[in-house]
């Protein structure tokens, strides 16, 4: 790959260029293939080499490129020692979980030499998503980018860009990841954080012998760009910025958003933003950078990730500028910006938004010390809902559902937690244990939910971005402190919240959303913060068959990889 990276489809003209392959007719929705060989290869950064597990060598992996009501084939053959599954992050995939990718939860993983074939169809949704490894920390590398066009015919609700770009960020270890998380679980303590940031898989020359892993985007002057931003960091918040340039927020986690102007983007793992950049400044080379929020205090990896944006015809001798960007701990820029965010509620893209309520739950995050008998202490953190520490099955829990195989789960996880507290208080250091177990919410088919995530001081606040399969969902309040269920929800925004799939629970705050049960099936629902979920900050909502065949789960595919 040549330092200035070329853009991917950036033109319309482009893209039809590039998709000419697919089409049978341009307006009809096309069936797309995709071949991913999971393998092993030698990778060098920062002046280390290192085994990676990789999707057809590629690092980060290919880019998937369909339309609005295209169908996808992705044909996945596991060629590394690894167990392996891949999460198509914030696709909806309706009545289809057998497509989703999480082990354990929707599918058992793919052996050793098997191949499995997701089959997606893509329906109302148009933007950016990506995907992922989705089991062990495997996601450290295995990971690309997913861009959906709209319908052919339909533009974008905004100034159709000259180009376009993927920045991808991500988090990389110079040890084994796998070899990490298994000396953290043996002291029954974090695993080392990560050695740098990446964007494009790129350090960047910040870091030693990273001069040439850098990633460098060719713009001309004048010319407006749109870059799709994907936080692929296994668990660090991020701020993006591009020195001397603004950016407009056009969309975020594919849900096109009112445009609003800012030095700086916030970004939690899971989540995708995508931005405006007008080549408008003197012409030169600009730094974009990374480097991660944190506004509690934990350790964390404070490394600076930068990429280069290039004015044509600029020498690389001219020493680029560096982006102001906000403080590791500016807890006021975060909330501001996410504040900011906004459904576009037009006619053409609304904002369906649940006004009436049929459950309410209340879900608490904590983090706990469990007894380990295979740990060096004797002792391991945990983290939890509701004081449940969620236990992974030996089967997929959708197998489980759909066959009525007994004994895998429960659906008795409690609407709230057994006892109330001040959940944001002095941290609270005793009684730190948890309960353990499977155990699972069911919802009634097209049933109206409004879930409450409340941080609690339980060792300490933190931010958690909270992902759930299968489902947008609408965020009508969030607040700092402990949730008020009398007085918060006037306060609700049920207009033109922002639609997403993964969303930041403030450090000692709470975050309300609000969705519509109107997809059968098991989807989970976790911490998009590796070490957490790993943990057991996780559950999965059972979401009960509807009235009829067109409203219920599909039959498994027939290569569903056996368990």
């Amino acid at each position: 790959m040549a330092k200035h990276n070329s853009f991917c489809c950036g033109s319309s003209a482009l893209l039809f260029l590039c998709l000419v392959g697919f089409f049978s007719t341009p307006a009809n929705a096309a069936l797309k293939t995709y071949r991913f060989d999971v393998q092993v290869k030698n990778v060098s950064r920062l002046c280390h080499s290192k085994p990676i597990v990789t999707v057809n060598g590629m690092f980060p992996g290919p880019t998937v490129y369909a339309r609005e009501g295209d169908t996808l084939l992705v044909n996945v053959t596991n060629h590394a020692q690894y167990n392996m599954s891949i999460h198509w992050h914030g696709l909806k995939q309706y009545r289809n979980g057998w497509a989703d990718g999480p082990a354990y939860i929707t599918q058992c993983p793919i052996k050793t030499g098997h191949s499995y074939t997701y089959n997606i169809t893509i329906t109302g949704q148009r933007g950016t998503l990506w995907w992922h490894a989705h089991i062990f920390w495997l996601r450290a590398t295995v990971y690309g980018a997913i861009v959906i066009l709209p319908k052919q015919g339909t533009g974008f609700p905004f100034p159709q860009p000259y180009k376009e770009a993927n920045i991808v960020l991500g988090e990389w270890w110079n040890n084994d990841v796998e070899e990490v998380v298994k000396q953290g679980n043996k002291l029954g303590l974090p695993p080392n954080m990560s050695d740098a940031h990446t964007i494009n898989g790129k350090p960047g020359p910040l870091f030693p012998c990273s001069e040439k892993h850098t990633y460098a985007l060719e713009v001309e002057q004048g010319k407006t760009y749109l870059l799709r931003i994907i936080n692929a960091a296994l668990n660090d918040e991020l701020f993006f910025a591009i020195a001397g340039h603004n950016l407009t927020v056009v969309e975020i986690d594919a849900v096109y958003t009112k445009q609003f102007t800012s030095q700086a983007i916030l970004i939690a793992p899971g989540q995708t933003t995508n931005v405006l950049v007008q080549a408008n400044q003197a012409p030169g080379r600009y730094f974009m950078a990374a480097r991660p929020f944190m506004d509690a205090p934990v350790s964390i990896d404070n490394k600076t990730a930068t990429g280069i944006l290039q004015y044509k015809g600029i020498p690389n001798t001219v020493q680029p500028v560096l982006p102001q960007l906000p403080a590791l701990n500016d807890t006021a820029f975060a909330l501001s910006f996410n504040a900011k965010l906004r459904s576009l509620n037009t006619a053409q893209f609304p904002a369906s938004v649940p006004l009436k309520v049929g459950r309410h739950l209340f879900y608490t995050i904590g983090l706990g010390i469990n007894q380990c008998t295979t740990c060096l202490n004797g002792t391991q953190l945990t983290a939890s809902l509701n004081n449940i520490t969620f236990v992974m099955p030996q089967i997929g829990l959708l197998q489980a559902h759909y066959f009525n195989t007994k004994g895998v789960f429960t659906t008795d996880f409690p609407d709230r937690p057994p006892t109330p507290f001040n959940y944001t208080g002095a941290p609270l250091t005793a009684n730190l244990g948890t309960k353990i177990g499977t155990r699972l919410s069911k919802l009634a088919f097209n049933s109206t939910v409004e879930l409450v995530l409340q941080d609690t001081n339980l060792l300490t606040v933190e931010s958690h971005p909270f992902h759930l399969h299968g489902y947008n969902f609408f965020v009508v309040g969030t607040g700092v402190g402990n949730f008020d269920p009398k007085k918060d929800p006037a306060k609700y925004n049920l207009v033109d919240p922002p639609e997403r799939n993964t969303i930041g629970v403030p450090t000692g705050g709470w975050v309300a959303i609000r969705f519509r049960a109107d997809n059968p099936g098991v989807w989970f629902m976790h911490c998009h913060l590796e070490l957490h979920t790993s943990w057991g900050l996780k559950t999965a909502f059972v979401v009960e068959n509807g009235k009829d065949s067109d409203h219920s789960i599909l039959p498994p595919p027939t290569d569903l990889p056996p368990c």
